[in-house]
């Protein structure tokens, strides 16, 4: 005859604690938690609070979509150029497209960098 199962999951402190409590058999002396004293701090690594994030880490620089529609706008424009034949060197060129979507790609990165 097979071993009756066991129930998966369920209660993983001792009935009746609550969250920061110790239990009543770790609070002995001789148990080895954090600090000399075997005394836990409310702000463990266990617990689940986390502190909010300050607002100026939230908010980017002023600079940040500055940078970002100008570089948008500098890529569109050397393309558009090219295309014109407008750019110094002469006649339309490969490498003109190649650093306008370099530019444009400088502004999508840009623009994940923006809170």
């Amino acid at each position: 005859m097979a071993p009756p199962k066991r129930k998966a999951g369920g209660r993983v402190t001792p009935k009746g604690t609550r969250p920061g409590q110790l239990p009543s058999a770790a609070s002995s002396p001789g148990s080895s938690l954090s600090g000399e004293s075997g005394v836990r701090h409310a702000a463990d690594a266990s617990s689940r609070y986390t502190p909010p994030i300050s607002k100026s880490l939230q908010e980017s620089s002023r600079w940040v979509p500055i940078l970002m529609f100008a570089l948008l706008i500098i890529g569109a424009l050397v393309i558009f150029f090219n295309y014109l034949g407008v750019l110094l060197p002469g006649a339309t060129n490969n490498w003109y497209l190649l650093v306008g979507l370099a530019f444009i790609l400088g502004g999508i990165v840009t623009a994940t960098q923006y809170r």
